[in-house]
Formats: structure tokens, sequence, C-alpha cells
């Protein structure tokens, strides 16, 4: 199947000539065979199989491939904020499976409410109630039927370009092609509006273009009834978009205004990866949902939760979620020793020390290259975003790319969102030392593809 225009502007993609390039030159025969057997098993899909490589360990901040190249792993889907198999999450895992492996429905268990009082405890105001769920996409789709619930209302809006899982209620909030493309009818009542975007927006530069992003939500919520919740990421992930105080502030004004909930998507972001466990604590506002996950079951567990303010604790009577395994016991001790290991270990001061360290290095890289029209930090999560113009701000679609299997081939992994922007999500574990010889190698690469 050809690949859509589209499909490069929403994330590093698995059917490209640069691809195959990079693939013919690095891998090994065992390597490839691997891969082919894995192509020829499993359903194609955009963005993920056929895939890139073969991989047969996980550590600390490394992937180690077939081939045994090891690489500093600044993507990892946002799940390893602890660093791979670590150790105080393995042992919490393994203490739980010997002691209770499964947590049957209608039963609960100390961790469960061990867990669900902690997030209770760290989250602000009276974000008080819980519910687990084995994925992301799950607890979205509970936050979602909660809103209706509690609000009487179905209709949402939320932003093009965001992501929020790959369920048919997850793609219909969502707003990017590769996952709705093709689709048909999505969930009714699903209204968008133009994502927060520091850099190009249509609405203009700076302040003035958030001020009339938010003016834009306000006339669609005088137009549009039934609306039951706004739902986003209060900074997106993928390229790293970092609205103002002011402007989350307001938004948290604009929906009690009008009644609506909202809804706070914090799954690739939450425990640490902003410098705070939470992502709202930056803004000092109290959403009336949160969601969390990826991280939470510390790269390890798949686990997710739904936060959200007490009094919309209203829905006795119906399931919101009641999964298989929804309140994991295993996954609550994942989660809770993932927590533990973030404050015993200091990750958020950590965090929050190398955002000065990210900022400073990325804004040098930005004088000594032409092609990155702007770079984007907070905590440990940046973006890099190459153009071939700063003054039009055209995305450098191809030399992305290009830079992507450079790194790749030095020893650097990370994502490529939008096309053109370089996005680095490493471990809140990493140190100093490998982040100068992670920059080392981005340098490197920077210099042989757009200098050379």
């Amino acid at each position: 199947m050809p690949i859509r225009i589209n499909s490069r502007i929403e994330g590093d993609i698995n059917g490209t000539d640069e691809r195959q390039a990079w693939q013919d030159e690095h891998l090994s025969e065992e390597a490839l065979a691997v891969l082919d057997q894995d192509s020829k098993l499993f359903l194609h899909q955009s963005m993920s199989t056929p895939c890139l490589n073969a991989i047969v360990s996980a550590e600390g901040i490394y992937i180690e491939d077939v081939d045994g190249r090891r690489i500093m792993d600044f993507h990892g889907n946002s799940v390893h904020q602890v660093g791979y198999k670590n150790e105080y999450v393995m042992n919490a895992i393994i203490k739980q499976m010997q002691q209770l492996p499964f947590l049957p429905r209608r039963y609960t268990s100390q961790v469960a409410i061990d867990l669900a009082q902690k997030l209770t405890e760290l989250a602000p105001g009276d974000l008080n109630k819980v519910l687990f769920a084995p994925g992301g996409t799950t607890a979205i789709g509970i936050a979602l039927k909660l809103a209706r619930r509690a609000t009487g209302k179905h209709k949402t809006i939320s932003t093009w370009d965001s992501f929020h899982g790959a369920s048919l209620d997850a793609i219909s909030v969502g707003g990017e092609a590769v996952f709705r493309s093709g689709m048909g009818p999505m969930m009714t009542g699903t209204e968008h509006m133009m994502p927060y975007n520091s850099y190009r927006s249509i609405f203009g530069e700076g302040d003035t273009a958030a001020v009339r992003n938010l003016d834009y939500l306000t006339y669609m919520l005088e137009r549009e009834g039934d609306v039951c919740a706004v739902i986003l990421e209060p900074i997106r992930s993928t390229d790293v978009q970092i609205p103002s105080v002011a402007y989350m502030q307001r938004l948290r004004q604009i929906c009690n205004d009008y009644g609506v909930l909202l809804i706070l998507d914090e799954i690739p972001t939450a425990l640490g990866r902003t410098g705070t466990m939470f992502v709202h604590e930056h803004y000092d506002i109290v959403p009336d949902i949160v969601v969390i996950g990826k991280g939470f079951g510390g790269g390890i567990f798949p686990m997710a939760g739904v936060i959200a303010r007490e009094h919309l604790d209203i829905a006795g009577d119906i399931s919101l979620g009641h999964y298989t395994h929804e309140k994991s016991a295993v996954g609550c001790a994942a989660a809770l020793a993932t927590i533990e290991y973030i404050e015993n270990e200091n990750l958020l001061e950590h965090a929050g020390r190398m955002e000065l360290w990210l900022t400073s290095h990325l804004e040098d890289l930005q004088k000594k290259y032409e092609v990155i029209g702007d770079v984007r930090v907070i905590g440990m999560l940046a973006a890099i975003e190459l153009v071939s113009d700063r003054v039009t701000k055209e995305k450098e679609v191809t030399g992305a790319e290009k830079l992507l299997y450079e790194c790749l081939s030095r020893g650097l992994s990370f994502k490529v969102s939008s096309g053109n922007v370089i996005t680095l999500v490493p471990p809140l574990i990493t140190s100093i030392a490998q982040m100068e010889e992670a920059f080392v190698i981005l340098d490197q690469a920077l210099e042989y593809v757009f200098k050379s």
C-alpha cells in the first residue's frame, strides 16, 4: 500500500525507502529473518508492523538488538520513567505474584487500596476517587462514560492532532488521521478545535494565538449544546506543546462557566516526566478527571487509571469499567513501586535539574544548526522542530527521517513526531554523563545530515 502524505506528518513510519536502506545496511541476516517472521505473522499497521528491528534485552536506558547493538532509548513509548528492568519494581511484582497473582473481580486487596490511597494523596484538591484499567485507551473510555453520566450530556470537545488511544471511542475524540482514516463514522458528538501550538498556529504568534484559540472554544460552547467535557493533553507529549499558566487557567474557567467537565489526558506525561508527579500541577488547577497510564506500570506491567473529583462518584448503578484485569494486584504492586521509586530516588527534582541542562544544550544546537527552528523543553521531555526555512517554517520532513536513522546507527533512538519534530523522552534515571553522550551523537548526526 502506498504511503499517504499525511502519514509523514504524524510520526516516523514503517514503509519508507529510508527505513529499508537502513535495515539493509545495518541488520544481519539473523535480524532480518526475525523481522520477516514477524511480518508474516502479524497484521500490518502503520507505524508498528512491519517492524524496524528486533531487540533481545532492555535495561536502564538501553535496549539491545539481535546483533548486539546497544542503543540509548529516548523513545520508550513513554513507559520507562524509572528505566527498563527496574529492580525495585521487579521485586515488588515478583513478591505480589507469589502472594496473589490475580485479583478476581468482586474482591479487593490491600495493595489496590494502598495504590488508590497514594494517588489521592498526591493529587490536588478533591481528586479523591479512583478506577484502574488495563490500559490508557480503556481508561479514556471510563472517563468519557463518567462525564456523560455525571452531566447528562454526551458531546465532547477535543483537539485535532491529538492522540487518546486506538479504540473507536478514543480515536473519535482523537485527531490523528493515521488512526481515523477509512474508519467510517466516528462516535457521535465528538467535536474538535485547534490544538495549542506555540510555533505554528493558524491564529498567529505567541499569546495572541493562545487567546484566539480559547476564544474559539467559547464560540463553540456558545453554539454547541450538550457538551459534557473538554478533553486534551495539558502538555502534548508527541511534539511537546507547552501552554502558559494563563492559558490553562482560562481553560479551567471556561469549563466552569459553561458547565462542562475538564478531562486531562496525562497518560504519557504523568509520574514525573515534566518534573511534577502530575502535569496539571504546573498550572495550579484541579481538573475534573485525570487519566494516567503508560509509565504507571513501571515499564513492565500494563496499568492505567482514572482519578476523579469526589462529587463525580455518581455511577454506582452501572459498570464504568469492570474489566477483567481492572484492579490487578500485580499491576497495583508495580504502580505503587514505581511511585515509591520516583519519590525515593528524588526523580522529580532530577527532572527539574535536567530541564535546565536540556534547555541550555538544545539552544546551543539551535544556534549551531539553521535547520532547528524551535526547541521546547519541560522536565525531561524535549522537542527539536526541524524546518527547511526559519522564516516560512516549512517542515523538514525528509531530513528528520534521515536524522533518525543516522542517530540509530550511532546508538540513540527517539520518536519523530508531526513529520519534523525530534521528540526526546529519556528515562528519568538518565544521568548527566549519559545525556552528554546522547548529545554528542545528536550533534554528530546533525552535522552529518545537514552540513555534509
